[in-house]
Order: structure tokens, then C-alpha cells, then sequence
């Protein structure tokens, strides 16, 4: 196959050199040439892939003498499709905004809630926590952690 490739290289070559009027067909061989090769790369077979979040929730942290509030802004979104972990003093919020099935028919004139996966790494406050509780209000979730109180 690679000996047949060269020698159409040659020929393409030895038609833009010989004649000038021959350059549309040299040129349009090489297109061919490449929409040959990408039509191998669209359909070669690849590992899957995990598809990376595409936006992140704003959130505020506030601090109290008794505990630490994450509010995360996700309107339109279920507390219950939420994950929320802690690693390493980091709060990982992570879910999905699905746009609504009723919905998808209809004609969008704006669209500025973004949609799809979502993910969020929050620094807390270093500290020991000994209750984490998930509420939420008005579009946000409520992430409270409860200090460990000293006098214990």
C-alpha cells in the first residue's frame, strides 16, 4: 500500500512540474488524499473516554465560631444528583443540570444556565469537622460543617 501512496506522489509531483494545467487535478488528488486519511481517523477505534465537567457552580464560604457554610448557586438542579466528598481539605461538589425533556421542543430565545456536568473543588478551612449536613434553599445547596467542639 505504501508503494502505491509514493508513486501517486510521484505522479502528482511530475504533473505540477510537467504542465501548469495539470495543477487542479494534482490538488485535487492531495484532497482526496487527506479526506481519505481523516475518514481512517473519525473512524478508528479508541479507548473511551470520561468526559471532563464543563462548568462550575460559583459558591461562597462562610465561617463561623461554630462552623463552616458552603453555599453552591444550582438552580434547576436536584440536591439528590448531587456528590458531594471531602479529600485533603478539599469540599468536591459534582453532579449534572439536564436540560428538560418537556422542554426540548421548544424555541430557545436565551440560554444562560449552563447545562451538563459540573464540578467544584472548594478549599475549607483547616480543622476538624464532626457533623456534615446537606440542605437546600432557594437554588442553592447548603453544605454546613460542623466544627469539633474543643471542650470535649
Amino acid at each position: 500500500m505504501a508503494g502505491a501512496r509514493e508513486k501517486a506522489k510521484e505522479r502528482v509531483s511530475f504533473m505540477r512540474a510537467s504542465d501548469p494545467r495539470n495543477w487542479m487535478w494534482s490538488e485535487a488528488v492531495d484532497m482526496l488524499a487527506r479526506a481519505e486519511r481523516m475518514h481512517r481517523q473519525l473512524f478508528e477505534p479508541r479507548a473511551p473516554q470520561v468526559r471532563a465537567p464543563c462548568w462550575e457552580p460559583p459558591v461562597d464560604v462562610l465561617e463561623t465560631e461554630r462552623e463552616v457554610i458552603v453555599l453552591t448557586a444550582l438552580p434547576g438542579v436536584a440536591p439528590a444528583s448531587i456528590t458531594t466528598t471531602i479529600e485533603d481539605g478539599t469540599l468536591l461538589i459534582f453532579g449534572q443540570r439536564v436540560f428538560p425533556p418537556e422542554l426540548r421542543k421548544a424555541t430557545i430565545h436565551r440560554l444562560e444556565l449552563p447545562q451538563g456536568s459540573f464540578q467544584r473543588r472548594v478549599p475549607i478551612p483547616p480543622g476538624a469537622y464532626d457533623d456534615v449536613r446537606r440542605s437546600s434553599a432557594d437554588g442553592c445547596l447548603v453544605i454546613t460543617l460542623r466544627k469539633l467542639s474543643r471542650n470535649r
